[in-house]
């Protein structure tokens, strides 16, 4: 084997096992789509046990990870510069581990399995939140890691699969729960079908961890902690021995200016980093995802046609994140992304448009497939891309923290407003996400560098200018 298929083989052997971060944060985020129900009969979570709070008490419980998800990101830019991006990812399969298990038997210890009193609820949501923060970090540190690995030739397509594995992981989930209750009866999956819902994703969180143990740290972080002899060893391994010491020489550079300020290079890249994670949930793509049965349903499909559309609407998001993977380093990320917000404001005003007529049908699910295929090629993994590498060195770790954060802020305000704006007024509801499609347009082509091709270390540059 030639050595440029070695280095190939090594960088995609690396990547595989940071993706499965990604597979975790679809999986984590997705699982307890099939426990809502079972959930509710088990922590009796009805007015006889909760009056009028019951409603809020269950909602709470079906998205108290998304509180762990605001604090693991965060407070991933502490632990990947303090940590490192591998140990940080370690941590991350950690948290995954023990709450899969946890969620799976909240009773552990100090509980009778089968109680389902309000300690072992709160027991239930604790163990949901320490998941939740697993998948803040992983969303934030899996990109930061591929980026930095990553030669910039090829570094948009790598950190793209990520979000490949992040919309595969929701669609392995929902086949996993799929067999975990096929033919068995309503009482069973109330009491235990729930249980091995949230234990199987200890299997892959168990695995992720084995496997970060053959990975390297990554050659710009093991340069900031003053180990450049390992830098230099991993540089080599991912881009051959010559190319390796203009990396390095190149990486020195930068973190020679030993910045600790967010703001050292001035509040516009921080404000674009901000604001590409407000656009990729403002446009509505999680509403998408979280609600597409319910949506379906509302639209006039029974329960069984909406399931099935959902499942479409799956592969559909898997084949056109393909797109985006073998395309972004060919065309660049600015005309994928306003390629694809013309694509998701078509779709969302047209399906704003039907819902305003009453006309129900195929055309429906038409638009809908039309808006989430624009949505996977371009803002699902780019916007990740660009999360990753705009940042110059220095300041990386604490930038990409922020932008995450804000990003699950932004995604538990869309996904909270939304059965109050649909309510309100349904078609309003799609017009105003393809008003944020068109706005996305508009802050892409002014303010959004192009970073095709760019190294790194060049975003410093960039910036400076």
């Amino acid at each position: 084997m030639n050595s440029h298929k070695q280095e190939n083989l090594y960088i995609f052997s690396i990547t595989l096992v940071a993706t499965l971060g990604g597979l975790l944060f679809g999986y984590d985020t997705a699982v307890i789509s099939g426990a809502v129900d079972s959930l509710k009969m088990f922590f009796h979570l009805d007015a006889a046990t909760f009056g009028d709070a019951a409603t809020f008490y269950h909602g709470a419980t079906v998205s108290s990870a998304l509180i762990g998800c605001i604090i693991g990101s965060a407070f991933s830019g502490w632990f990947a510069t303090g940590l490192g991006r591998k140990k940080s990812l370690l941590l991350a399969a950690i948290l995954f581990f023990v709450s899969a298990l946890g969620a799976a038997h909240p009773e552990f210890l100090f509980f009778t399995k089968g109680d389902g009193s309000v300690p072992v609820l709160i027991a239930f949501n604790l163990y949901r939140i320490l998941g939740g923060m697993g998948v803040g970090l992983a969303s934030a540190i899996c990109p930061m890691y591929i980026a930095e690995i990553a030669p910039a030739e090829i570094r948009g397509k790598l950190v793209s699969w990520n979000q490949f594995a992040i919309i595969f992981g929701m669609l392995v989930v929902y086949f996993v729960n799929f067999f975990i209750t096929k033919g068995e009866p309503q009482a069973w999956i109330d009491a235990e079908g729930w249980r091995w819902m949230f234990a199987s994703n200890a299997i892959p969180a168990a695995l992720f961890g084995l496997l970060l143990s053959f990975v390297p740290e990554t050659p710009r972080y093991l340069t900031l902690a003053g180990d450049e002899e390992k830098a230099l060893r991993v540089l080599g391994k991912i881009n051959g021995k010559e190319k390796a010491r203009e990396i390095l020489a190149e990486i020195k550079e930068t973190i020679h200016e030993k910045v600790e300020r967010v703001s050292s290079y001035g509040w516009k890249v921080l404000i674009v980093g901000i604001l590409l994670s407000v656009f990729q949930q403002v446009v509505g793509i999680n509403v998408v995802l979280y609600y597409a049965p319910t949506i379906f349903k509302s639209l006039g499909f029974g329960n069984d046609a909406a399931m099935w559309q959902t499942v479409i609407m799956g592969f559909v998001n898997i084949v056109f994140t393909l797109v985006a993977i073998f395309t972004v380093d060919k065309f660049g990320r600015k005309p994928l992304l306003i390629i694809g917000s013309v694509g998701m404001a078509i779709g969302m005003f047209a399906i704003g448009l039907l819902a305003h007529l009453q006309i129900i049908g195929v055309s429906t699910l038409l638009f809908i497939v039309i808006y989430s295929a624009a949505f996977m090629m371009s803002w699902g993994p780019i916007c990740w891309v660009l999360i990753s590498e705009i940042f110059p060195n220095t300041i990386r770790g604490k930038a990409v923290a922020i932008a995450v954060a804000v990003q699950w802020i932004t995604n538990f305000v869309v996904s909270a407003t939304f059965p109050s704006l649909s309510a309100f007024s349904i078609s309003f509801t799609y017009f105003l996400y393809g008003v944020m499609s068109v706005l996305s347009i508009l802050f892409v082509w002014k303010m959004v560098p192009e970073t095709k091709g760019k190294t790194l270390e060049e975003m410093q540059h960039l910036w400076k200018k």
